[in-house]
């Protein structure tokens, strides 16, 4: 009984992010999220409770935030659009979504909308043995444009489990950039599950980034591209120590002539901690385009790189191409960095922030900015 009570506080605890602990703030702020005057939209779910979901006035018309579960009764075709890019039997973590999830966001970019400035939302979790099952709906309609910031993240203590679902629609000649900031916990087991299908000259961008350690990660998402012309792109920078285990890979179909994709993969990986970067470019029709670059940096022995590139083809007229390489950073690189001055940690955190190189992730300038203070702070922190 008092644990029924204990969560029924929590449910109505916050009201608005503003009211959240300081720590709490901090954590969404390391995951992404800012002050209202730099987005367009905000989405803040924590535990089983979304405690914010807002578009901003300028934006009124052009983007619809909601809760899913709000989504689902308001609009009957957002329960049928469910499970259709992500199949709800394609493992347990699907199983257990379509069974039970506590919300996630719903994000309806409309037709020739242009937004200019990002949508950003946050999931945390706090506490211990916890389970936070979202799903998440994005639609880009005909002809609109959008970039969105998604973090994740906890409190220091947690320790639990998160199973998502997300599902992209981007419509004929829309435009959708969607980049996630992982901020979880040591002992956080961790299972997203996402997949992408676009149409005829559409484009998505999908850059992933995870700088603090987590338990066990496994991430594989996919992206259709079904309409001639369409575009996919799938970036990810990782950088873990500890007994980090983490399985971020992607794969592009290539369903349609004249369709394009590319993955890039940056990777470093310190004491005995794991990363493997699999990855998969499918041609499916001819004269398509696609290129996949894996590089992992080794800071001692003991960690672990193992990079899987695949490329599938069933016609002749494509282009296809992959490159991979794994490494340590050389004595010369820091020896010259030392001889002008910088000690040996600074040293090797310079190299290691040209390695992760935030310019792969094909950001605007103030948003890259913001993006490489992040993950400055979290060089500097691991």
């Amino acid at each position: 009984m008092r644990r029924m009570r204990q969560e029924e506080s929590m449910k109505g605890r916050y009201e608005n992010p503003e009211e959240l602990p300081r720590e709490i703030l901090e954590k969404s702020h390391m995951a992404g999220m800012e002050d209202p005057q730099s987005r367009s939209a905000s989405f803040f779910h924590i535990d089983e409770k979304t405690v914010q979901s807002r578009v901003e006035r300028e934006f009124d018309g052009m983007v619809e935030v909601t809760d899913i579960k709000s989504a689902i009764k308001e609009h009957e075709w957002v329960r049928k659009l469910m499970f259709t890019a992500v199949p709800k039997d394609q493992d347990e973590t699907t199983r257990q979504v379509s069974e039970k999830f506590s919300g996630g966001y719903f994000m309806h970019i409309l037709e020739g909308a242009d937004i200019d400035l990002p949508i950003q939302s946050c999931l945390m979790m706090t506490g211990k043995n916890k389970i936070q099952r979202v799903h998440n709906i994005i639609i880009a309609e005909p002809g609109s444009r959008a970039r969105i910031i998604s973090g994740c993240a906890t409190s220091s203590d947690t320790a639990g489990s998160h199973l998502g679902v997300s599902e992209f629609f981007v419509k004929d000649g829309a435009s959708l950039s969607f980049t996630m900031i992982h901020n979880w916990a040591e002992k956080m087991t961790v299972r997203p599950k996402s997949a992408a299908i676009i149409g005829k000259n559409a484009s998505f961008v999908s850059n992933y980034i995870c700088m603090q350690p987590v338990s066990d990660l496994f991430m594989y998402p996919r992206a259709y591209c079904q309409g001639e012309g369409s575009r996919a792109r799938f970036s990810n920078i990782i950088y873990i120590g500890g007994k980090s285990r983490i399985s971020a890979g992607s794969a592009i179909e290539l369903e349609a002539e004249g369709s394009s994709g590319e993955i890039i993969s940056r990777n470093i990986v310190k004491d005995t901690a794991a990363a493997i970067a699999p990855g998969q470019l499918i041609a499916k029709a001819p004269r398509v385009k696609a290129h996949m670059e894996c590089r992992g940096l080794m800071l001692n022995d003991g960690a672990l790189i193992h990079a899987i590139p695949e490329l599938m083809s069933e016609f002749q007229d494509v282009e296809m191409s992959h490159e991979a390489a794994v490494g340590k950073i050389a004595d010369k690189e820091i020896n010259y960095l030392m001889s002008r001055g910088l000690s040996q940690d600074d040293a090797t955190s310079a190299i290691v922030r040209g390695f992760l190189d935030i310019d792969i992730l094909g950001l605007p300038k103030e948003l890259s900015e913001k993006v490489e203070s992040i993950v400055d702070s979290m060089v500097d922190g691991i």
